[in-house]
């Protein structure tokens, strides 16, 4: 089944970006057209059934916003993304408020831009791909799911996100105020996890335990390790007030525990190796510790045998540097120079007499 994209921007530069990320999908099904101004994006918006409208919000003529409204009285079901070089709020959220799948300020971050597109397309998603399961898997992870969409109800939150050390989504209910940034933000927050780790391990903790709260912004932010494999993110208006702040980590605290508890019982062990576990083990034999226990060769022997049993003359470097100096003082460095002394004796030195 084709899927009909439409770009439009006044820069030409920008669409062949656009054009060529796209291309790098590989998906035959996806199909673009192009269009550098709103009147001539209505344009093709008569000539095909577009899916996805990805636009500019300042264009020559007509705004982004206009555009989309266009659009979508002749395709009530397309899908709309906004590039922008502005990034003040209120307008952001005027695009969001209006319909937008998500805005992107310039320059794009192609990650969560191709992500946005394949969720908005129902495509095979390559940022978060699904994993096969069996009937077994499924129902457990169906399990995951009631959990985080029952706590979700709970606490009034947006979306609760479990993500697997790798910064995959293996389960998620609800959606962002705004998802055009979800990869980079899922990327940095598993940074901050495996940060957490290295302090747990310092701090010789059984397990990472540790609360990351970002209030404020599109959403107030909740974000904790389960094991260190997995981490909840939890997003949402007013969940840290002084009021709710308590309640909030109290239930995410108990949903850790079920979170647990689920994912041993799917086969899902995941360990944090304390310092004092690891000097419990044996160091491993190093190879020169081998080899210094190994029978030397015959003919080495023999030769350490000579060695300890011949007697030298010179028992320390004291004694080395003593006869050394008494056997060449008188002696020159080089043999064509004759010491003052001899020189005596063959009568050589002008105004002496013998």
């Amino acid at each position: 089944m084709d899927r009909k994209i439409l770009i439009v921007d006044d820069q030409r530069d920008i669409i062949r970006l656009l054009h060529s990320t796209l291309d790098a999908l590989k998906n035959d099904d996806l199909k673009i057209f192009e269009a550098p101004s709103g009147e001539e994006a209505l344009l093709e918006s008569t000539r095909h059934s577009i899916d996805l409208l990805i636009a500019d919000y300042k264009l020559p003529g007509i705004s982004g916003v206009e555009l989309m409204h266009k659009v979508r009285a002749r395709h009530p079901e397309v899908k709309v993304i906004f590039i922008t070089g502005m990034t003040d709020k209120k307008m952001r959220d005027e695009m969001l408020n209006a319909g937008a799948l998500a805005v992107f300020d310039k320059p794009i971050p192609m990650a969560d831009f191709l992500d946005v597109v394949e969720r908005g397309l129902g495509l095979v998603q390559t940022i978060f791909p699904s994993e096969p399961r069996g009937e077994q898997v499924e129902e457990r992870h169906s399990r995951v799911s009631d959990l985080l969409a029952n706590f979700r109800q709970d606490v009034s939150a947006d979306a609760v996100f479990l993500l697997n050390d790798r910064g995959l989504v293996q389960a998620r209910t609800g959606s962002l105020h705004d998802s055009s940034m979800e990869v980079s933000l899922i990327s940095s927050l598993m940074a901050i996890h495996t940060a957490s780790l290295k302090v747990a391990r310092h701090n010789h903790q059984e397990m990472p335990n540790a609360y990351h709260v970002f209030s404020g912004g599109d959403h107030d932010l909740l974000f904790i390790p389960v094991t260190p494999l997995y981490a909840l993110l939890v997003a949402g208006v007013g969940l840290v007030t002084e009021e709710r702040i308590l309640e909030t980590i109290g239930g995410l605290s108990a949903l850790r525990g079920e979170i647990e508890k689920a994912l041993k019982s799917m086969g899902v062990t995941g360990e944090l190796k304390t310092a004092s576990e690891s000097a419990r083990k044996p160091a491993p034999k190093k190879q020169t510790d081998q080899l210094a226990q190994a029978a030397p060769a015959p003919e080495m022997e023999a030769l350490l045998n000579q060695a300890v049993t011949k007697k030298t003359k010179i028992q320390n470097a004291d004694d080395f540097w003593t006869q050394a100096a008494e056997k060449h003082a008188a002696k020159p460095a080089n043999e064509d120079v004759i010491t003052l002394e001899e020189a005596r004796k063959l009568g050589i030195i002008p105004g002496e007499k013998q």
